[in-house]
């Protein structure tokens, strides 16, 4: 499992068209639509109330490492708790991570960086790190 951050919109500019903003259900994972203004949205589908974040907060996402949900949570915070599994995910900025081939399978690994070593999800081959300078690459 490779987690994936990346950057999302201010709140501000999460806008569509007719004064709308939108964001993701904190029960069911549905996009929901909502007036801007708004401090709360209760979902049609599954009756869940979600905050909605503070104009001009950051976003950001990963998938969760249990069951494979997108999630997403404001940028800089350490962990995010996936609401469908309960699975907690570390969630690291792009500067707090690198990337190395396994020595084995060759698959792509994503690890914390400044680790010495990283186990192979696929083939459970561990990697020493700073091994082979030609196959790190900070991200």
């Amino acid at each position: 499992m490779t987690p994936r951050n990346e950057a999302l919109p201010k709140a501000s500019e999460r806008h569509s068209s007719g004064g709308q903003s939108q964001l993701v259900c904190s029960g069911c994972r549905n996009l929901l639509l909502y007036p801007v203004g708004a401090t709360t949205v209760c979902c049609a589908v599954c009756s869940a109330v979600t905050t909605v974040p503070p104009i001009g907060t950051e976003m950001a996402q990963l998938i969760c490492g249990g069951c494979h949900t997108l999630l997403m949570y404001i940028r800089g915070a350490s962990s995010v708790q996936c609401s469908c599994c309960h699975t907690v995910n570390l969630a690291l900025e792009a500067n707090q991570v690198a990337h190395v081939n396994c020595g084995n399978c060759h698959m792509l690994l994503m690890y914390q960086y400044g680790a010495r070593s990283v186990k192979c999800a696929v083939c459970n081959f561990v990697t020493s790190i700073g091994a082979s300078p030609s196959t790190e690459q900070k991200a």
